[in-house]
């Protein structure tokens, strides 16, 4: 019980940090923006840009205004009425028009940002071109991308970053991958990612019996398993052939299928 408790605590300061970090952000788009502040309390607001603040007669006492580096800090030690401040950009001359009033409160406002029209188009911008988390586990992507290299062209080939062409260890027919079959499997490629594998099987039927394709036939220690077709048409037929992409964690297909055993010749006997 104290570990769960310790636990929520921790969850819940981490909830207060947060939320005392926040920064509410608001748009210049030549309106008045309204900036309430709480008596005795400081609010900050980011400009982002060197500002002149022009500060009505009617504050003097009442509003401590300080400006450094494009950020403005906003102190009210009495209660005050809505109020317009002028700011100017050092640099452009353009004016932003704040609208303030003082409230008595506990506690302190948020920090503001104002934002112009140029830095929310740049900030969309910047946000619509950073990629999403990548969700599609791994094996997929590499059976996808395996399958675009053998069927699709070239150019339409989606990248795959950090896959690689994997040396191919086993290129002889596997009699033991579909042994309830009539149907030849020989690796034909592969690739890898991480610690991932896929092997390109091409599956012929010898047969002329339509062969529905199962991946739990398959005789192998397999991660995951897809086939480029459902089923394999009759012996000389357009369908009866197709690929098996077989996938493998930690080594290539070598390690997880029953290899046919090395014919020895009349020499190796003793």
């Amino acid at each position: 019980m104290k570990r769960i408790s310790t636990l929520g605590l921790t969850v819940a300061l981490m909830l207060w940090g947060a939320a005392a970090q926040a920064v509410e952000l608001m748009h210049w788009e030549r309106l008045p923006l309204a900036v309430p502040l709480v008596i005795n309390q400081e609010r900050v607001v980011f400009v982002d840009e060197a500002v002149r603040v022009g500060v009505p007669s009617t504050l003097t006492g009442k509003l401590r205004v300080q400006s450094t580096g494009g950020t403005l800090y906003l102190r009210a030690s009495e209660a005050i009425a809505p109020t317009r401040l002028q700011l100017q950009s050092v640099t452009t001359g353009e004016i932003i028009l704040l609208d303030i009033a003082a409230t008595p409160g506990d506690q302190p406002l948020e920090p503001v940002r104002i934002l112009k029209n140029a830095q929310v188009q740049t900030t969309e911008a910047e946000s619509s071109t950073v990629p999403a988390p990548e969700r599609t586990p791994i094996p997929v992507a590499l059976t996808r991308y395996a399958a675009q290299s053998l069927y699709a062209p070239l150019r339409t080939v989606e990248s795959l970053p950090g896959v690689r062409r994997a040396p191919l260890k086993v290129r002889t027919e596997l009699p033991t991958l579909l042994p309830t079959e009539n149907v030849s499997s020989t690796p034909i490629a592969s690739w890898r990612l991480g610690d991932y594998w896929v092997t390109a099987v091409k599956l012929r039927n010898r047969g002329s019996a339509t062969v529905q394709l199962d991946p739990r036939r398959l005789r192998a220690k397999l991660f995951a398993a897809a086939f480029q077709h459902a089923f394999l048409g009759s012996a000389g037929s357009a369908e009866d052939t197709t690929i098996a992409y077989l996938v493998t964690r930690g080594a290539g297909l070598e390690q997880a299928v029953l290899l046919p055993p090395v014919a020895r010749g009349a020499d190796d006997e003793s």
